[in-house]
This record gives structure tokens, sequence and C-alpha cells, in this order.
């Protein structure tokens, strides 16, 4: 089995990762664009991009004591592994466990992710 993990940054929640124009067009907002280039360098080149379908657990350490719910952290964070190279799209992606572990500031998320072989 193919295993890697990942201690990352805490990601930008999708309730602050996109803007609007005044003309109504979408764009991906600095924070989400900047946690997407961090992640990117801090994993780096020239690991396997994993194919096939995967699982992925994320250890979320919460920056602060506020009130968060833990699923709004996955489209920033997967859309930066993708762009990382870990896997080639996110809808390889079969199943997702998650887990608060208390508050560490500024806040972190371990990542791991696992091949998962087909029988």
């Amino acid at each position: 089995m193919i295993e890697f993990q990942y201690q990352l940054p805490y990601p930008p929640t999708v309730n602050h990762i996109y803007r609007r124009t005044k003309r109504g067009q979408v764009f991906l907002d600095d924070r989400a664009s900047s946690y997407r280039d961090e992640v990117i360098l801090m994993i780096g080149k020239g690991h396997t991009t994993l194919t096939g379908p995967i699982q992925v657990r994320v250890d979320a350490y919460m920056p602060d004591k506020r009130k968060r719910d833990l699923d709004n952290i996955f489209k920033s964070l997967n859309d930066a592994l993708t762009h990382a190279g870990v896997w080639r799209d996110d809808s390889q992606i079969e199943r997702i466990v998650a887990n608060k572990q208390g508050v560490e500031s500024p806040g972190r998320v371990v990542v791991t992710v696992s091949q998962i072989l087909e029988q």
C-alpha cells in the first residue's frame, strides 16, 4: 500500500475562498490562492502522484477556540493537494475520515493519503 503523510497549515474555509466582482464574476480569494501556493511548495516535486481510488484522513488542529465546521476545510485543502500533484483529481477520493484534535495556534492539519487496494 502506498501512503503519504503531510503536515500543512490550517486551510481557509469554503466560506472564505471565493470572491465576486461587481460584474458577478467569481474568482479565487488571495488567501486561498496563497494557501494553494504554500502547499505546493511544502510538498515539492519528485513525489509519486497517486492514481486510482484513495482514502484521506485529516487530523485538524484548530487555530483558535471559535466554533468551526470541520467539513468546510476540505475544498481548499483538496484543491491544494490536487495542484501539488498528490493525486490526479480529488474525485479519486472514496473515503474521508476527519477528526478535530484540539487547538494549536496558528492551526494545522495532518493529512494522511492512502491508496485503496482494489480486490
